[in-house]
């Protein structure tokens, strides 16, 4: 064949050697696609998606050599119908882009690989050769370039649509669990992913906004790394209630439960911007997972309720804070009874805060004044001092009320000044 370097001479030799390729594209197909799924597991669906693996690579392979031999400005180019839906059912199916993005770039290499065996079987001048191999391989760079893009920004779309419309459906279905009605717990487990025959820790989770407005996803990825941290087989589970809250649930085991509260303060201590947590007890089985989540609730209730600064993390094996979860939605009444019960001890100052403190930790430790200076830190001495200024500010010896003196210290406790008034 004559030398023909120039462009139409380029062209028009590209023209040829992609007719040639199109009788074969069936053959290249399928070796293009079997190369994809060897390559890329999670490409290895059902016989429903393999079939559109398949109509995606013919239909792609197809418009790139109709762009080359057409000569069609690549900002003209459309991906097929059949590459959009695939991205599609590739997010439904939680398959990553990354795998979709590497299935480009590997396709694109098996065809460039096909094309160069072409080039190479043609009776062209070398020259020629290169030059047809340049052209077809500057189009299928930018044909990758543009689709690939596209593909990926339909798969995104995809993606947000799909998350948002399961995560509806799972709130639905987990919001039937704690309604307390009657369900199939295999059929449920199946539908909200989760499994609910085990031991659950329920967990109620919030923060405050960021300019981020990733605060959802940031407390999700909190419990999916607690949970890793507590020893879970299984994936939790977590659904939001607002942008800044959230309910979740982790699946434990039997050993893991007794030591949860001081795993999860260790590992919320030690994560940068961990957002604050109540957690219920660890449970068995679906009424678990309904009273664990009560429990969580009302913990949230308390800390909601209160005064005082919120700690990190609650959990509702806190002394005290059962006791503190009935009265939470009533404080103005229980700020009166304490009032009652404490008299003037329960003013809002800074001395009668720590009389309060002393008597409670005394009371709760069997009226030990040695065991009360030990948790305290204090002289057994000052105890003693304390305890009998506490009693003396209260105006009445403790004695028949004894338990109501000690519900109302731990009221005190948990919500501070709202139970506190001046006197």
């Amino acid at each position: 064949m004559a030398d023909g370097t120039d462009d139409a001479g380029i062209a028009q030799a590209a023209t040829t050697i992609i007719s040639r390729l199109e009788d074969r594209l069936d053959d290249t197909t399928r070796s293009t696609q079997d190369y994809l799924v060897a390559e890329i597991v999670d490409l290895r669906g059902d016989a429903q998606l393999l079939q559109l693996l398949r109509d995606t690579v013919s239909s792609n392979i197809e418009t790139f050599f109709s762009t080359v031999r057409h000569r069609i400005p690549i900002e003209r180019v459309e991906p097929p119908a059949a590459a959009l839906e695939y991205a599609r059912r590739l997010a439904q199916r939680e398959v990553s882009a990354n795998a979709l993005v590497r299935a480009y770039r590997l396709g694109h290499q098996a065809v460039l690989k096909r094309a160069l065996e072409e080039i190479r079987a043609s009776d062209l001048d070398p020259k020629l050769s290169l030059g047809v191999y340049e052209l077809i391989a500057s189009i299928s760079f930018d044909y990758i370039d543009r689709i690939s893009q596209r593909v990926v920004a339909v798969y995104q779309d995809e993606r947000e649509h799909w998350l948002e419309q399961r995560n509806t459906l799972r709130t639905l279905m987990v919001r039937k669990v704690l309604s307390g009605d009657d369900v199939d717990i295999d059929a449920m487990t199946t539908a909200i992913r989760y499994p609910l025959n085990q031991i659950h820790l329920a967990l109620v989770l919030w923060c405050g906004e960021s300019e981020r407005g990733d605060e959802l996803a940031s407390m999700e990825r909190f419990v999916h790394k607690l949970a890793e941290s507590l020893g879970a087989r299984d994936n939790a589970l977590f659904i939001s209630v607002d942008h800044v809250t959230g309910w979740a649930w982790i699946p434990l085991l039997g050993n893991a439960a007794s030591e949860t509260p001081s795993r999860i303060r260790e590992f919320a201590g030690a994560t940068a911007d961990a957002p604050f947590v109540a957690a219920g007890n660890p449970l068995p089985g679906i009424e678990g997972f309904r009273r664990s989540h009560q429990q969580a609730l009302d913990a949230r209730t308390v800390v909601t309720a209160s005064d005082t600064q919120a700690s990190e993390v609650i959990t509702a094996s806190d002394p005290g804070l059962a006791v503190a979860g009935l009265v939470a939605d009533n404080a103005g009444a229980a700020a009166a009874w304490v009032g009652d019960v404490l008299g003037p001890l329960a003013s809002p100052t800074e001395g009668d805060e720590r009389l309060r403190e002393t008597l409670r930790v005394f009371l709760r430790t069997g009226s030990s004044y040695k065991a009360a200076a030990e948790e305290l830190h204090l002289h057994v001495n000052s105890v003693k001092y304390r305890v009998q200024r506490a009693v003396e500010r209260r105006g009445r010896p403790i004695g028949d009320d004894r338990l109501d003196v000690e519900v109302a210290l731990l009221l005190c406790q948990w919500f501070g000044s709202a139970v506190l008034r001046e006197k």
